[in-house]
């Protein structure tokens, strides 16, 4: 499946881009952290850098180094590059890429990470032979996905399990695999990466102190009746006007709970060349 048959399933709605710029380097890469692979001269490549908060505190780590962040979308590129001059980081380049063909030649990087994407791409086997090609031998390629299905929460109201069903097929319908979490191990195989040489391991987000619960309820229930998103659901047939509507005021009802918890899992793999 090629990059034009997956359609970036969330769009860039406001309510997208509130998700994208709380992440950074400690609560979405703590695994690639915590590895000891980071040195301060490394030549890292973050793909899907989006707004790149993630990129800008890995260029942080690398003073000595340079940190590459690529996105599918200009727009988005441009933000990252304001973060980036924000911080008054001067390790930084931001680019436009494609992550099924990247333009970069073979062993030009330390580490290329990915947070997040390959569930959105068209072929993510391609993606991570893509990514393996321009890491150096010994190098790392590092991707953490989450896994729809594996999201857990309380309490359990009925129209929960319906945004869980609907988004998953949704995203299935766009190109992409929303479980992509539990697959990476498997896809880094299949791009040619040793069983041995992949190191497998799971993280979390956690929301259950009241902001974050307002703030993830409010999320969801912006982002479930924005236009990208809903435009594909009802174009697609999956769901109508109507029970979008019924999804977002759901999740706002979720949200006014004061026991309510909400966990996303994450798979995540260190692949050494």
């Amino acid at each position: 499946m090629s990059q034009e048959t997956a359609v970036y399933t969330h769009g860039h709605h406001e309510s997208v881009l509130r998700s994208h710029t709380w992440r950074t380097a400690l609560n979405s890469a703590a695994y690639l952290l915590g590895s000891g692979t980071i040195k301060q001269d490394m030549k890292i490549l973050d793909i899907g850098c989006g707004p790149g908060t993630i990129t800008a505190d890995l260029a942080a780590l690398v003073p000595e180094g340079l940190v590459v962040g690529a996105d599918y979308a200009e727009s988005v590129v441009e933000q990252a590059r304001a973060t980036a001059a924000e911080r008054g980081l001067e390790n930084t380049e931001f680019t436009t890429a494609d992550v099924h063909a990247l333009q970069w030649e073979d062993d030009t990087f330390d580490v290329v990470h990915a947070h997040q994407v390959l569930q959105h791409v068209g072929d993510p086997v391609q993606a991570l032979r893509e990514m393996r090609r321009v890491t150096k031998p010994g190098g790392i390629v590092a991707a953490r996905d989450s896994d729809y299905s594996a999201f857990s929460w309380f309490p359990q109201l009925p129209g929960m399990d319906y945004w869980q069903d609907l988004y998953r097929r949704v995203a299935r319908a766009n190109g992409g695999e929303p479980d992509a979490g539990r697959f990476l191990k498997s896809w880094a195989m299949r791009a040619g990466f040793a069983r041995e040489d992949v190191t497998c391991s799971a993280g979390t987000w956690c929301y259950a102190a009241p902001d974050e619960i307002a703030w993830w309820s409010g999320l969801w229930a912006d982002r479930t009746v924005a236009p990208a998103y809903a435009d594909r659901a009802t174009e697609g047939g999956h769901a109508t006007p109507e029970q979008l509507t019924t999804v977002s005021e759901t999740w706002r009802e979720w949200g006014t709970h004061d026991d309510a918890w909400f966990t996303v899992l994450h798979g995540e793999i260190l692949a050494r060349k």
